[in-house]
């Protein structure tokens, strides 16, 4: 969402010189200004994708920890499952 709608804010940030500078006296000031625009949009653009993509990575590590907890979990579960079962089987045969 944030992509297509940044794309779409660029798009028309470049095309736009072509509208401003065909009416403009002093073109080499009237580029320098769009430059620094241009170059200032894609600065906060790309901080903000930064951001973006290092909370994806956060919820990604914390999603894989979580998993393996899960699986640390059942696998304990299974084991003391499995240990009551032989310690209850080696009660009876001593019986």
């Amino acid at each position: 969402l944030h992509m297509e709608s940044w794309r779409t804010e660029m798009k028309e940030e470049i095309n736009r010189i072509n509208q401003v500078l065909p009416n403009t006296p002093e073109k080499t000031a009237a580029l320098k200004q769009w430059m620094d625009s241009v170059i200032d949009k894609m600065d906060h653009y790309k901080a903000a994708h930064h951001r973006y993509v290092k909370q994806a990575v956060t919820l990604l590590e914390l999603a894989v920890w979580k998993a393996k907890l899960d699986e640390k979990d059942e696998n304990s579960a299974t084991g003391r499952t499995k240990k009551a079962k032989l310690d209850g089987e080696s009660v009876r045969k001593e019986k």
